[in-house]
């Protein structure tokens, strides 16, 4: 079990969010914390692929274990870990696998239309039978505006108007706060908490 952890954010709205999930959830576990918007900027202009370089160059100067909050960017960062030495995970895994645990059919909400790929691709992966992605109309200037109630209210909106599908995942960790919002009876599934608990329990002590 780690006991130090790197995660790697595109947003610092993340850093309290995980650090209370720590200390609820895995006392004794200390987190370091890397912010890089400019990953996600890049990213969203020429796909997540285009940013593989940036990526290794960041992950090789933390060093590991390290865990990648964005779903983004997730997949590369995760694929360069053998090549690094040391493990690297995405933050939205975990979720993908609790997913297709619980039925075959899941739509994905996300608040970018550059998640959406990443993560269907992610599900697939992980067996998922049928995946649809849907982006939360106006979620993201939302967000980038600190208007952290409208964006999880916008985003439980969207997740109680979902028919025809086994679980909802919110593709962007910054969504998880709207699990507690839904009236949905469709299962709604946020990824901080499993993301940390499968980098805590996977990683190796640095």
């Amino acid at each position: 079990m780690v006991n130090r952890l790197t995660l790697l954010h595109t947003s610092p709205v993340h850093v309290p969010v995980f650090d209370a999930l720590a200390e609820r959830d895995h006392p004794g576990v200390a987190l370091r914390h890397v912010v890089r918007p400019g990953l996600l900027e890049q990213a969203r202009a020429v796909g997540a692929e285009g940013v593989r370089g940036e990526v290794r160059e960041v992950l090789a100067g933390v060093g590991g274990p390290v865990l990648v909050t964005c779903s983004t960017i997730g997949g590369v960062a995760e694929s360069l870990q053998r090549e690094l030495g040391f493990p690297v995970l995405r933050v939205d895994r975990a979720m993908a696998a609790r997913a297709v645990g619980t039925g075959p059919r899941v739509v994905v909400l996300a608040a970018l239309e550059s998640t959406l790929g990443p993560s269907a691709e992610l599900l697939a992966e992980e067996g998922a039978e049928e995946v649809r992605g849907l982006v939360v109309p106006g979620a993201w200037e939302m967000f980038e505006a600190g208007d952290e109630g409208a964006y999880l209210r916008a985003v439980a909106r969207a997740a109680d108007r979902v028919t025809g599908a086994d679980v909802i995942v919110l593709a962007q960790a910054s969504m998880a706060g709207a699990v507690g919002l839904v009236r949905t009876r469709i299962p709604v599934l946020g990824s901080p908490a499993l993301g940390l608990a499968a980098a805590v329990a996977e990683g190796r002590t640095g």
